[in-house]
């Protein structure tokens, strides 16, 4: 028999995906491109992870993220794949502020992550002992930055703290739902990262990004949304998985992972299931646990990452009510800074935001809030009406909204974002050491580079390529016919 022949009765590898948020399914959707046969497994009984949308009032809304990064390429060239092309929709205003020392006031402009580059626009945020501080920067003697450094407590360095805990703080930790003062700098903000290590004043450094974006002279919206929003999105690759021959089961925990002969054992609460790849894309803790008996180093290391959670409080306002709040109008919403001591961490105003939502609800006013950060967490714990007059509460002292609500939604996010501290990225490269010693299995999502969707997506299709590549180079391997192993 000739090789091509054989090659061509030889069954295609078997992939199993573990994890159905947007990831694994960006993985599963990247694989079965490559003809591999995929399975993907999700524990819970529905796909997307932290991409979902419910209903406030009768209207769709999202309840997790609500926008993608645009400027990178990795989710809109997705969700224009499976379908979502014409339904992307940019923010219809991206006007937002800070809720500061007692007043809503514009967010500054031409900063990197709430690091700034001119001074000059920071009035109305810093007091003027604050921006005195930033003018001594010129006279500082350099600080190093090592092999990494936490953003807050290097921008505090330079430029004093009220920088951190006015601007970057509540930018950054609007992401990642972290303490700017732990969080680093060349995991988070890379740009910043590469910058200050070419030496100079901080300023210089932001400006010299600046510069970097202007000549690229990049058109088009920083972000986009989906119209009847983000949380669409996995259904929508889910079927594209699934018209392209893949599988997905969902209410399928994988309670463990074994080497074989053949390959893999997926061992499921029902069944035993054969694979020739594993893409692991699932949070920390969970990969951990799966990995434990194949390769302690890496369980050990993904045991040690730290995750925040949070909740968001959705609320739906009759427009009639709320037609006199002038602080409303034009808004996308607000951050709020810790150091202001209130509950709530930002406000999105949904309706002004995006145009799907006002026209889904032309009577309704809809916003959300957002509570709990790393280290706060027992705001969590408060019954769903407490979190909702706390919302109200802190909403009147920002907006003079005195409205009440004809609908509200709490969602919580346990363990929603993992935490980038100082020496992440190094972590990160010793898990993926580790889980390379391992025969075609390989591991993405937001723990390893970043936490944006456009982030996740890219993880996804490093594994997936990597996974492909090893099985479709080894084509003399033993691969199981079937989805059961041991029948």
């Amino acid at each position: 028999m000739q090789r091509s022949q054989q090659r061509a009765e030889t069954p295609p590898g078997h992939v199993v995906v573990i994890g159905g948020g947007i990831a694994g399914l960006a993985a599963a959707h990247h694989l079965v491109a490559t003809g591999l046969r995929v399975t993907l497994l999700e524990a819970t009984d529905r796909l997307g992870g932290k991409l979902m949308t419910g209903e406030i009032a009768g209207v769709r809304v999202d309840l997790g993220a609500e926008s993608m990064l645009a400027r990178r390429p990795e989710a809109v060239a997705l969700a224009e794949a499976v379908g979502l092309g014409d339904r992307l929709q940019p923010p219809a205003t991206a006007t937002a502020s800070l809720w500061t020392r007692d007043a809503l006031r514009p967010m500054p402009k031409g900063h990197v992550m709430g690091v700034p580059g001119d001074p000059a626009v920071l009035g109305e945020v810093l007091s003027p002992e604050g921006l005195a501080r930033i003018a001594e920067e010129r006279d500082l003697t350099p600080t190093p930055v090592g092999e990494d450094v936490a953003v807050g407590a290097y921008v505090a360095d330079r430029l004093g703290r009220e920088v951190v805990d006015r601007l970057v703080e509540p930018l950054l930790g609007g992401v990642y739902a972290g303490d700017a003062y732990r969080i680093s700098m060349r995991a988070a903000v890379p740009q910043l990262f590469e910058a200050v290590k070419e030496g100079g004043p901080l300023l210089e450094a932001v400006g010299r990004i600046q510069e970097r974006a202007a000549a690229r002279q990049q058109t088009g919206p920083v972000f986009q949304g989906i119209e009847g929003g983000i949380g669409t999105l996995p259904a929508a690759v889910g079927d594209a998985v699934r018209a392209g021959g893949g599988e997905i089961l969902t209410e399928t925990p994988v309670l463990g992972l074994t080497r074989t002969e053949a390959g893999w054992a997926v061992r499921t609460d029902t069944r035993t299931i054969a694979a020739d790849g594993i893409v692991l894309a699932t949070p920390a803790w969970s990969a951990g646990t799966l990995l434990a008996a194949e390769s302690p180093a890496a369980s050990a290391e993904l045991s040690g990452v730290e995750y925040a959670s949070m909740a968001l409080v959705t609320l739906a306002f009759r427009r009639t009510d709320i037609e006199a709040y002038e602080a409303l109008r034009g808004r996308s919403g607000f951050l709020v800074p810790p150091v202001d001591g209130h509950t709530i961490k930002a406000s999105t105003f949904s309706s002004n935001k995006w145009q799907w939502v006002a026209d889904a609800a032309p009577d309704l006013f809809v916003l959300r809030t957002s509570v709990g950060r790393y280290g706060e967490e027992d705001h969590l714990h408060r019954e769903d009406e407490e979190l909702v007059s706390v919302s109200l509460r802190d909403l009147a002292a920002a907006t003079g909204l005195t409205a009440r609500p004809v609908d509200t939604e709490v969602t919580r996010w346990i363990g929603g974002l993992p935490q980038y501290p100082v020496g992440h990225l190094t972590r990160v490269a010793r898990i993926r050491d580790e889980v390379a010693k391992l025969p075609a299995l390989r591991v993405c999502g937001a723990v390893y580079d970043g936490v944006g969707i456009p982030a996740c997506i890219a993880s996804a299709h490093r594994a997936a390529d990597e996974i492909a590549r090893e099985i479709i180079a080894t084509p003399t391997r033993v691969r199981g016919t079937g989805s059961e192993a041991g029948q």
